[in-house]
């Protein structure tokens, strides 16, 4: 599709292609680096097209594409929630939605070597089984109290609700 648009373009201006997508590349960097609204715009890079192909991948019958976003979007949730607990101090390095663009363009390559399968298959697998056992028994505990005191409550609403009615003494 890029190769496609380039190509468009480049009949269009007749400037070459290399020269679009190299102006293209640098004008990017550049407002990433020091443009307002930087970090909507490296959200979008990492969000829109991912979930574009996301639902392509689920609406083509190919296993091997929903496996590749899935492993994408759980690298991208991983790395949101490591974002927000260390977004006081990667906010004061310079060129840091510039390096979060390219680490995001990376996670999604069309590459074997892409950054959710490296990242994936290095850290959060192993992690994932060593300790999703722990989570699972604590996932069910909490569900299991989420229930008995949803339960609780309803009871007790049920209750109120069908119990006779008072009405509140009135002043004089």
């Amino acid at each position: 599709p890029l190769a496609d648009l380039l190509g468009r373009l480049e009949a269009r201006t007749g400037v070459q292609r290399l020269y679009l997508a190299t102006g293209s590349v640098a004008f990017l960097g550049l407002y990433l680096a020091f443009g307002y609204g930087a970090a909507l715009l490296c959200n979008l890079i990492g969000f829109v097209y991912p979930a574009y192909v996301s639902i392509k991948a689920i609406e083509s019958s190919n296993k091997e594409d929903d496996t590749t976003w899935l492993t994408y979007w759980v690298v991208y949730g991983v790395f949101s929630v490591a974002e927000f607990f260390s977004d006081t101090f990667l906010y004061w390095f310079p060129f840091y939605y510039a390096g979060k663009c390219l680490f995001l363009v990376w996670c999604m390559a069309p590459v074997s070597w892409n950054g959710s399968q490296v990242l994936y298959q290095s850290f959060i697998r192993p992690c994932f089984l060593k300790h999703h056992q722990a989570v699972d028994n604590v996932l069910g505990s909490l569900s299991t109290r989420a229930l008995d005191a949803a339960s609780i409550v309803t009871g007790e609403a049920a209750r109120a609700a069908l119990s006779p009615h008072r009405e509140p003494p009135r002043d004089q």
